[in-house]
């Protein structure tokens, strides 16, 4: 079992995340933005962190710099889980720091197994 935070300013969106982990037995902390992850993040350890992109307040590029930042996340996988599937915007989070990318609407089983594959 893995603490995974997740991080998404759709509430449903994290809902269906949330659900998705937890039936394969992780502990999951929802953020709804970039600024709410940061400060949960500060305050723990997690495993492995799944972002949006497109928020408010702070983008998921920015939280995934700022993330990188901090020493105990300077190796923890962060995946981008976004409807951005640019090749631009990829290499923006590539370069931030970003482990991997999922495209929304995103198959649970692929979640999984990638969330599963950077543990």
């Amino acid at each position: 079992m893995a603490k995974i935070l997740i991080v998404d300013d759709s509430k449903s969106m994290r809902q269906m995340i949330e659900m998705t982990l937890q039936d394969e037995g992780h502990d999951v902390v929802s953020a709804e933005d970039g600024v709410d992850a940061l400060s949960k993040a500060k305050d723990a350890s997690f495993s492995a962190i799944v972002t949006d992109i497109n928020m408010p307040n702070m983008n998921g590029i920015e939280l995934i710099k700022e993330l990188r930042k901090l020493p105990q996340f300077s190796s923890t996988p962060i995946l981008c889980l976004t409807t951005e599937s640019g090749s631009d915007m990829k290499v923006q989070g590539k370069e931030a720091g970003a482990t991997g990318w999922i495209v929304k609407p995103f198959e649970p089983e692929k979640l999984v197994k990638t969330i599963n594959r950077v543990l």
